[in-house]
């Protein structure tokens, strides 16, 4: 990404841009174009550019972590030994064993909100919501599906529990079902089978099934990414694959040792638009190219065209015929070494000096 130039690089003292040698001179006051003696006809540049139109895009490339996003630890909450446990890699859906205690289930359902209670007749709440849409899409039927646990839902769950080799209680309770957003994949297994569980231990951590790209970018850089915005993502093997940023959230990272100050980073989540581009990939360092700022059918020119004017400002040498002028622009985006200019008499197609 171009950045602003710091200093005049060209000059001509009767229309007030500097350069080193003529910096006493042009102390005596002389205005933009004319105000005072007629400083005679310019030597033409060494170089030359042209003034083109185009669309320019304000880009930066940043490192990210291709992998299934963040992992979420599972704890066991039903008293007893665990009989039987999946393995890394596995893909869990609705309805299924995510493992198993004193050989029965806990079941992955699916949701947003996490079982937080045992869910029985006479409960109401958006979670009773969701279980009763879960029970539905599993086929099991014969209520109807609001925020109250009725008999009629009660009558269901018995009907699955009795599927699932679980007592017909008519109750879910507290451990017994995992929700997630969607299918999971099993990223790691911490408690094998033979072990006591029921006191919150983790049991294991699941992900998604989803390929993502995290991104950590400092606070400065922030206007990169925006929920929503499309990106590039260009893997090991060189291709681009396009993507969108899904989510955007601050993350304060704590530097190993105690007298470190935290740091404050902006993560980004990126979700590639063609998820079977990544297949074959587990994980890998990739790289995400962000467009900050796009400018549609802007004139543009080499940033080293532009001149620091004496009074302020920038401006162009225009190269016409056997000699020279100096037009003063209005500078927009600057980008790929090129700058978007804007004035009187800029057109696409004008020649321009470049310094040596």
């Amino acid at each position: 990404m171009s950045r602003r130039p710091r200093g005049a690089t060209a000059a001509l003292w009767g229309l007030g841009v500097l350069t080193a040698g003529a910096a006493a001179v042009a102390a005596g006051g002389f205005g933009f174009r004319g105000g005072g003696p007629d400083p005679g006809p310019a030597a033409r540049p060494p170089a030359t550019a042209e003034v083109t139109r185009q669309t320019m895009l304000d880009t930066d490339e940043q490192p990210g972590e291709l992998g299934y996003g963040a992992r979420t630890t599972l704890a066991g909450r039903i008293d007893g030994i665990v009989t039987k446990v999946p393995l890394a890699g596995d893909v869990v859906t609705r309805g299924q064993a995510v493992y198993r205690v004193d050989d029965t289930p806990v079941v992955l359902l699916y949701g947003d909100i996490t079982a937080y209670r045992t869910l029985a007749r006479g409960v109401t709440g958006p979670d009773v919501r969701q279980l009763e849409e879960n029970l539905t899409a599993l086929g099991y039927a014969g209520f109807t599906v609001d925020t109250t646990y009725s008999a009629s839902t009660a009558t269901a769950v018995r009907r699955w529990q009795h599927d699932l080799g679980l007592p017909p209680t008519g109750a879910v309770e507290l451990g017994r079902v995992l929700f997630a957003p969607g299918e999971i994949r099993i990223d790691a297994v911490t408690v094998g089978v033979n072990r006591s569980t029921g006191g919150g231990d983790e049991i294991l951590q699941y992900t998604g099934t989803g390929r993502r790209v995290t991104v950590l970018l400092d606070v400065s850089e922030q206007r990169l990414a925006r929920t929503g915005v499309a990106v590039g993502v260009r893997l090991p093997d060189g291709r681009s694959v396009p993507g969108r940023v899904e989510r955007v959230s601050t993350v304060v990272e704590q530097p190993p040792g105690a007298a470190a100050a935290p740091r404050t980073r902006i993560e980004a989540l990126v979700a590639l638009a063609d998820p079977a581009a990544a297949n074959g990939i587990d994980a890998a360092v990739v790289t995400v190219v962000f467009t900050a700022d796009r400018r549609e059918n802007v004139l543009t020119v080499p940033v080293a065209a532009l001149l620091a004017l004496a009074e302020g400002g920038y401006g162009v040498e225009v190269v016409d015929g056997a000699g020279t002028h100096y037009v003063r622009v209005q500078t927009g985006l600057f980008a790929g070494g090129r700058v978007e200019i804007s004035g009187d008499g800029v057109r696409e197609g004008l020649t321009v000096g470049m310094p040596a």
